[in-house]
């Protein structure tokens, strides 16, 4: 079988040029649109109908893209087995020398829209950043942090970096209120207090159990609230309110709260 030049694979006429033209301006308004309207749409709704909208914008941006490949292909090269192994090859060559990390980012955006480490609506950490996905590029995921900072981070990281999502897709995001127990108290007291704070709380979420952890270090018992807000958004009001509430009906219950030791405080 005799190898063909890139030249040789392609040929693009100037109608066939139109077209291509065509095709990717309906292509990126559609995914524009996309982007546009259906997070604006997600914000009218909460919990599971919200994270599905959410969602679905990478789906329906990847189907886009797709289909526009399938109608630009054709009109560059007669689509024969031969012609696209060459141009595959061409393209992967030119793409492993010139763009190795941003094809690299590319092929791991692929590999995150099967396995889906991250979705629309998320609460992700990746290296010590923590926030929420509001957009999923081919190249990178942008997220919003509690201090409403944008960052974009590549998708090359799912390679070698840990990515935690505190929901995965859904609208339920367990949150901790911590408290430093003086190892002189009543447990049942305490067990008490804290499930009524949590259960009186606005931002509850019902459907899912409330949660208390113990455990005892040298110098205090660590008391770990667990449970979960009605929207994942509220997870730092949820925090809050437990943590505000609970700690003046301990101090009228009569419970103290630990102080670190003078050696194990930090020097300033």
């Amino acid at each position: 079988m005799n190898s063909k030049s890139l030249s040789e694979i392609i040929s693009l006429s100037w109608e066939s040029f139109a077209q291509i033209l065509l095709i990717i301006a309906v292509s990126w308004i559609l995914v524009l649109v996309v982007k546009r309207i259906l997070p604006r749409l997600a914000e009218r709704f909460s919990g599971r109908q919200r994270q599905s909208m959410l969602g679905s914008v990478q789906l329906i941006r990847l189907l886009v893209i797709f289909v526009a490949v399938l109608m630009i292909v054709p009109r560059v090269i007669d689509p024969t087995f031969q012609n696209l192994f060459a141009l595959l090859g061409a393209l992967g060559l030119a793409l492993g020398f010139a763009f190795k990390d941003y094809a690299s980012s590319l092929t791991a955006g692929l590999v995150a829209a099967y396995e889906n480490p991250y979705r629309m609506g998320d609460w992700i950490e990746v290296e010590g950043t923590y926030g929420e996905v509001t957009g999923i590029g081919m190249r990178a995921v942008e997220i919003v942090t509690p201090d409403d900072t944008k960052v974009a981070i590549p998708h090359l990281k799912i390679w070698n970096s840990l990515v935690a999502n505190t929901n995965a897709g859904t609208a339920f995001l367990m949150c901790v209120a911590d408290f430093y127990i003086d190892p002189h108290h009543d447990p049942r007291k305490v067990h008490q207090v804290l499930n009524d704070v949590a259960l009186t709380s606005p931002f509850l979420q019902l459907l899912r159990p409330v949660r208390i952890v113990v455990r005892e270090t040298p110098w205090a018992t660590h008391y770990r609230l667990k449970a979960y807000p009605v929207d994942p958004r509220d997870q730092f009001q949820f925090v809050s309110d437990l943590t505000s509430r609970a700690k003046p009906l301990l101090m009228t219950a009569g419970v103290r709260f630990a102080a670190l030791p003078a050696a194990a405080a930090p020097n300033m």
